[in-house]
């Protein structure tokens, strides 16, 4: 038997032990057998283990896998994962998975990859591409946390160090690891709180949401590096998190100002002419379409405008964004579309409109590293995944040190034509 686990986010924690029959009726890849269990994340929330014999969450998602999904993919082949996955997704029966959930959904398709990986006896990454994949990604490093993830009075969620001009992953990802040091010892001259957020950055209280930057780009030059030529800056503003629908303004309390869209993208071209800022996610409400259009209409040429919250990895609302020409990059959480198969689907509809695409992970997160396989399998270039800290973190990172020293020679790191400008290209 062989045994692959798999957890993510508040998802599924899954272990595929892939069976062999001496009868030879039966492929070696033959799923035989799935299990699920409760544990936490890194926030101290439940999340579900699943161990399928060939799944994260609550207690309901560790009861869909056993009773919902395990009979549809048990006797099947685990190296066809779309058919497992569309077994899975016509097992939950609804548009958003709903049902079983896409956390649950997602759990039984990776473990699926893993084990099929592991059977072939080859990595994850090299697995889901079929031997093609050999690009590394560009760390956004959320070294400076607000908003809901943190503890302070600073608005936007995350302010992050974009290395793009390092030669090699692991040279970005120790430029981006010194800048975080060193922001650690700015923030102690001044007096700040040097604890960190959810996500590994720091959250101190600031004056402004520009005293934020002012205090990163600090410790970019006191790291030896040059702003806006070896390492740049990426917003994620939460946009939704600061809206005020019945009054249709975004409120940025650290400031104590109050905008509507165009004040906010007026804001956001002011930082964009005063700061090296190379990728703004969400930065207007998600429902706030015309806004969004507008906003890619006035900076996309010049900046990625991320959406997140805006298209939440849905190949439905990524369409729409890119008839509306409403944004430039996407964000792919793999808990949002709930299968392998339209991760992969998703991130390949935005490339061929011209958009970027960031492989994320989520605020409550767990030590497993299969994101860090994705990223390098479909060739995106760019991934989030939080600070320099936290193990939860920090074993991405490690996982795509081990991946870059696997290719060898072959590895590659991307630089700016990776990042979404103009969406259509």
């Amino acid at each position: 038997m062989e045994i692959c686990p798999f957890s993510y986010g508040r998802g599924v924690r899954i272990a595929y032990f892939l069976s062999a029959f001496a009868n030879g009726n039966c492929p070696v890849s033959t799923i035989s057998r799935i299990e699920a269990r409760q544990i936490l994340d890194s926030r101290g929330n439940p999340t579900v283990e699943v161990a399928v014999y060939l799944g994260k969450g609550v207690s309901r998602a560790v009861e869909n896998v056993q009773s919902m999904l395990e009979p549809v993919v048990i006797g099947h082949d685990a190296l066809d994962q779309r058919d497992v996955d569309e077994r899975l997704i016509a097992a939950d029966g609804t548009p958003n998975k709903e049902v079983a959930g896409a956390n649950a959904i997602l759990g039984v398709s990776m473990a699926v990859a893993r084990a099929a990986a592991t059977h072939q006896g080859i990595p994850l990454f090299h697995y889901l591409s079929e031997g093609g994949a050999s690009m590394l990604p560009i760390p956004m490093m959320n070294i400076l946390n607000g908003g809901s993830h943190a503890d302070n009075n600073v608005d936007i969620q995350e302010f992050m160090v974009f290395p793009v001009g390092a030669d090699t992953f692991s040279e970005a990802l120790r430029m981006g690891t010194e800048t975080f040091h060193h922001l650690k010892a700015v923030l102690k001259e001044l007096s700040l709180n040097t604890a960190v957020g959810d996500e590994g950055g720091f959250a101190p209280d600031l004056r402004s949401n520009e005293e934020a930057i002012d205090v990163v780009l600090e410790a970019v030059d006191r790291a030896g590096y040059s702003a806006g030529s070896e390492i740049f800056l990426a917003l994620d503003v939460a946009a939704s998190e600061l809206y005020d629908s019945d009054r249709d303004v975004y409120c940025l309390k650290s400031e104590n100002r109050e905008l509507n869209s165009a004040d906010m993208i007026g804001l956001y071209g002011e930082l964009v002419e005063k700061y090296p800022i190379v990728s703004i996610e969400d930065g207007l409400s998600e429902d706030d379409w015309e806004g969004w259009e507008q906003l890619q209409g006035a900076i996309g040429d010049r900046v990625q405008i991320v959406g997140d919250d805006l298209t939440v990895t849905n190949l439905a609302r990524l369409q729409q964004a890119i008839d509306r020409s409403a944004m430039n990059a996407i964000l792919i959480k793999l808990n949002q579309i709930g299968t392998v198969t339209e991760t992969i689907d998703t991130i390949t509809l935005a490339k061929e409109n011209g958009m970027g695409a960031i492989v994320s992970h989520r605020s409550g997160e767990t030590e497993d590293t299969t994101i860090a396989d994705v990223s390098v399998a479909t060739g995106v270039g760019q991934i989030k995944t939080g600070s320099a800290s936290r193990t939860d973190r920090v074993c991405k990172y490690n996982q795509l040190l081990r991946i870059e020293e696997m290719l060898g020679s072959r590895a590659q790191f991307p630089g700016m034509e990776v990042l979404g400008h103009k969406a259509g290209g």
